[in-house]
């Protein structure tokens, strides 16, 4: 290979020209163009022929040198001294917000993907602008791009996502994308999908739970104030599909959990965490006894639930993280339906 006209750069790229400049020479010693003991062009000649700044030039010869893989002597010139290269392929954690179940997720991911891959982490807090500013910042910088799709909806009769969010998600190339918690993506071509089916996981969740759920006289759904997000109206059908084919009472509030009164027979089924507390304290200074007078479901199961005996309708977050490491080792693509399941506890 002649290092002085063969290498091709890609122009289309929006990395800086010397890492462009490095990662052609480091793509050809990976290929076997480019061999031990070869020497490099002179910084100068490089410059000319190529048509780049001696400090471009400077700069990309300094990357394989930190990357070992070359040694220059002085007065004689850069040599390739290493064609063993051991990179790790990177992967981007993009999280709608970092909370307890999603760190469940993502050490189960780390916990199984192996030491040949390094990830970070970025956070875009459910917001739309922050997540297409995040995609473009990150373009073509990762191997792989682990995607949590949860982006608030400014429009209420809004069930998906907006064209802008599926513009950016094709410019990812699809072998590198893997999408958590969305099954309704309209991309052509084969990527890979860990999903929550939120309406009908709720709706046989609860359908599993009826027995117990029969003994009471209504249920109220409390939704998270702000509740402007697809999984939330997909959870708001499944649980009105249920009560309408069970013929129970039902309501559905969004309002502070704290303007909610609690009567007996009444049956909650409660999103945030944050809610649960409140409606247990009010329960506490209540006269009325969980589980006999009124009932408490709590979403997403953890372990101080399970020690206070609250009742689930939860998934598995370690094993969504397990499915993803999986996937992207084993090179599968394709759609998985995360398992989602009622565990009765006392609390109902």
């Amino acid at each position: 290979m002649n290092m002085l006209t063969d290498l091709k750069f890609d122009f289309n790229s929006k990395k800086p020209l010397y890492i462009r400049i490095a990662d052609c020479f480091i793509s050809n010693i990976a290929n076997g163009n480019i061999k031990k003991n070869e020497q490099l062009p002179s910084i100068n000649l490089f410059s000319k022929e190529y048509k780049v700044s001696r400090d471009t030039v400077e700069k990309a010869y300094k990357i394989l040198k930190a990357k070992n893989l070359v040694i220059t002597y002085k007065g004689k010139g850069t040599y390739i001294i290493s064609t063993r290269l051991i990179q790790k392929h990177k992967v981007l954690f993009l999280f709608n917000r970092l909370n307890k179940y999603n760190l469940q997720m993502y050490y189960s991911f780390i916990n199984n993907i192996g030491d040949q891959y390094h990830t970070d982490i970025d956070i875009y807090h459910c917001k739309e602008s922050l997540f297409l500013n995040l995609i473009e910042k990150h373009i073509e910088k990762y191997d792989y791009y682990i995607i949590v799709l949860n982006i608030k909806i400014e429009n209420p009769q809004q069930v998906s996502n907006s064209i802008e969010s599926i513009k950016a998600l094709k410019s990812i190339p699809q072998q590198k994308l893997i999408i958590i918690d969305n099954n309704e993506l309209k991309i052509d071509g084969k990527i890979i999908q860990i999903f929550q089916d939120f309406e009908n996981d709720t709706y046989y969740a609860l359908k599993k739970g009826r027995e117990n759920i029969n003994k009471y006289k209504k249920l109220m759904l409390i939704l998270p104030e702000n509740s402007n997000y697809p999984y939330l109206l997909k959870i708001t059908k499944g649980f009105k599909k249920f009560c309408i084919e069970q013929a129970i009472n039902f309501e559905i509030s969004s309002k502070p959990i704290e303007g909610v009164s609690i009567n007996q027979g009444d049956l909650f089924i409660v999103i945030e965490d944050d809610d649960l507390v409140n409606l247990l304290d009010m329960t506490k200074a209540s006269t009325l006894l969980l589980g006999i007078d009124v009932g408490i479901i709590s979403f997403n199961d953890t372990p101080f639930k399970r020690l206070l005996g609250i009742a689930v309708i939860s998934t598995n977050f370690t094993e969504m993280g397990e499915t993803a490491a999986s996937m992207i080792v084993n090179n599968k693509k394709g759609k998985r339906r995360n398992p989602f399941s009622f565990i009765c506890r006392a609390s109902v």
